[in-house]
């Protein structure tokens, strides 16, 4: 029988060697080699961060948080390379979403049967 964390290598294997990674690789590396780029990129992401903990701390958001996270979007959004960069981080985690779901149906299989059984 094989090892499943062996599985979980080969699989770990097979996403860093997927056009979907590869793609992510390149666009992440020409942003970080564009100082102005990388400013900007790491702008966006503490801005998420920021809203992101407040969220979970169940803090309010303000309007003028909104706005400025809303600019700081747009910006990012108008340039070429970083929103490149966005649009290839979401193909591999649409990839990685399909994964998921695919190893956890066992779970969904049981749960789902007791779920029927009870009705």
């Amino acid at each position: 029988m094989p090892n499943i964390y062996d599985s979980a290598y080969d699989l770990e294997k097979a996403i860093r060697e997927s056009e979907e990674f590869k793609g992510l690789k390149s666009a992440f590396e020409a942003v970080m080699n564009d100082p102005s780029a990388k400013q900007m990129f790491e702008n966006f992401r503490d801005t998420q961060m920021q809203l992101q903990e407040k969220q979970m701390q169940g803090q309010e958001i303000t309007e003028e948080e909104v706005e400025k996270a809303r600019s700081v979007v747009e910006l990012v959004q108008q340039h070429e390379d970083i929103s490149k960069l966005m649009e290839e981080e979401q193909r591999l985690n649409m990839m990685i979403n399909e994964i998921s779901q695919i190893i956890t149906k066992p779970l969904e299989e049981l749960y789902g049967s007791q779920e029927e059984a009870a009705e």
